[in-house]
């Protein structure tokens, strides 16, 4: 697949420095550090998944993050949401995850969004983004950020997380010719995933959204530079408690295999 987005002209100095080790990849390079650089990715949720994505991001180099969350750091969060720390507790996750993503990469530009994400909003927050990366913990703004992708015509890179399981896929409803639609409907026709069981409810181990905020990062990565084949039309199915990691077609609604 073609890359998603067109490099800036140069890197500085120490940002060749900091991002050498990808641009030995052969599948990223130098070209493609500096697509990262040009790169605006918005990320709904600050929090389990929200947090590893972010950190991997600002390490990668990517040019701008969007971060929207309605949400302040508790204590409970700690054990999972690795972008804050103690001294964040009370402090929007917005405020909290940004200060770590400078940390890591000070030309990141952040764009902080305190707020909830919503079927009104979602259009104008997630416009002008090349990608997003949905990491939220409801189903309603799921809904809402796969319709506003779906109008915007970006790639969503999604992932959920609960107790020891965790799915992760790419939707996109308009990619590069010779590539099928695929959208959240085609998961989760409307009306049939109800709303799950939250996690102070049911648990969610940390390590877990580590490792699915990981996928997340790398899907969007790919998606940018343009390097190996993303998850579009493909489902990860993880099961931590086995050591169990599939991939499973995910086919349009109205298709068959083929």
């Amino acid at each position: 697949m073609r890359p998603l987005v067109e490099p800036v002209a140069s890197l500085a100095p120490e940002e060749l420095i900091r991002t050498a080790r990808h641009a030995v990849l052969a599948a990223i390079g130098e070209e493609g550090q500096r697509r990262l650089a040009a790169a605006r990715i918005a990320v709904i949720g600050a929090g389990g998944l929200g947090s590893p994505v972010l950190l991997a991001l600002a390490a990668a180099g990517v040019g701008e993050l969007v971060v929207i969350d309605d949400d302040v750091v508790e204590r409970t969060n700690l054990q999972r949401q690795l972008a804050h720390r103690v001294d964040d507790i009370g402090t929007a996750k917005t405020a909290s995850a940004a200060r770590a993503v400078r940390d890591l990469s000070p030309l990141t530009v952040v764009h902080e969004r305190t707020l909830r994400l919503t079927a009104d909003n979602a259009v104008d927050l997630l416009d002008g983004a090349h990608l997003v990366i949905d990491g939220s913990d409801t189903f309603d703004t799921r809904e809402a950020v796969a319709a506003a992708a779906e109008h915007l015509g970006i790639p969503l890179v999604w992932g959920a997380v609960q107790e020891w399981a965790a799915q992760v896929t790419v939707f996109w409803s308009a990619p590069p010719e010779g590539h099928a639609p695929v959208v959240l409907g085609d998961l989760f026709p409307p009306g049939s995933a109800g709303e799950p069981p939250t996690c102070a409810q049911v648990g969610v181990l940390g390590s877990l959204c580590v490792q699915v905020g990981g996928l997340l990062a790398t899907e969007a990565i790919k998606l940018v530079t343009g390097a190996g084949e993303p998850l579009l039309g493909r489902l990860v199915v993880v099961d931590a408690l086995r050591a169990r990691q599939d991939v499973i077609p995910l086919i349009p609604s109205g298709r068959t295999p083929a």
